[in-house]
């Protein structure tokens, strides 16, 4: 089981709660967690990266237990091993392409070197076609490349599974259509196991090989059943190939 999940959480603002418990198990490795704004998805993320501990209940990610309130386990992020990326990808604007890239590998107290060697962050500027951009600084990359260089950092440390947080919300609808396709295929290329989480149903039909639907910090059961029963009568299609048509 890819991922099994039984959890509770509480959230408290002034007078105002949210309660998100969840009872789920996927085995997929191509998971898309839909939901609108305030179900609960990024508390869900922010638990299984171990940014937000639960308050009761366990969590299981490719067979290894992350968090489990009854044992007394509770793995730090580091421990899990996941990467998680950002809506904004979170590229340090003061660091090419390489050393954004290197800097997860990187325990020292000062950033990089601008030219420093590495066979590993070498390996991930040649999977992701970085290699003609690397000394250049994010603002000088397209979208896609943007996007590839916040990729390529997140695994470069080899995590056990990427968690993306909308990651297309922000961009223009071409933008956006392209770059879904481009994702697609670096993750079937790589086989990361990835959770999506998204308000999006567009990403769904990239993306799902399951769908986990959620509102107000529960299942939300009409729309899973909707979801399936689309999914069925209109199998996600393999996406065409793309370019890094300047995006």
């Amino acid at each position: 089981m890819f991922l099994d999940v039984d959890l509770s959480k509480t959230m408290r603002s002034g007078k105002r709660e949210f309660h998100l418990h969840l009872n789920y198990a996927s085995s997929s490795d191509r998971l898309v967690v839909l939901g609108p704004s305030g179900s609960g998805k990024s508390l869900l993320l922010q638990m299984i990266a171990g940014l937000l501990k639960p308050d009761r209940g366990y969590l299981k990610l490719a067979g290894r237990t992350l968090f489990d309130h009854t044992q007394g386990i509770n793995l730090t992020p580091q421990q899990r091993q996941v990467a998680f990326l950002f809506q904004n990808y979170a590229l340090f604007p003061h660091l090419s392409v390489r050393q954004n890239i290197a800097f997860s590998l990187h325990h020292g107290l000062f950033n990089p070197r601008p030219k420093m060697i590495s066979k590993t962050v070498d390996y991930w500027l040649e999977t992701f076609a970085l290699e003609p951009v690397q000394h250049q600084r994010p603002h000088e990359l397209s979208g896609g490349q943007r996007q590839r260089t916040a990729l390529a950092r997140a695994l470069v440390t080899e995590p056990r599974a990427l968690l993306l947080d909308e990651p297309f919300s922000a961009l223009d609808p071409d933008l956006r259509i392209h770059m879904r396709k481009e994702l697609r295929q670096l993750q079937e290329r790589l086989a990361v196991p990835l959770i999506l989480i998204t308000h999006d149903v567009e990403d769904v039909q990239v993306f799902a090989e399951q769908t986990l639907c959620l509102k107000d910090g529960q299942m939300d059961l009409e729309r899973q059943q909707l979801i399936q029963a689309c999914s069925t009568l209109n199998p996600i299609k393999k996406p065409e190939p793309v370019t890094d048509s300047g995006f």
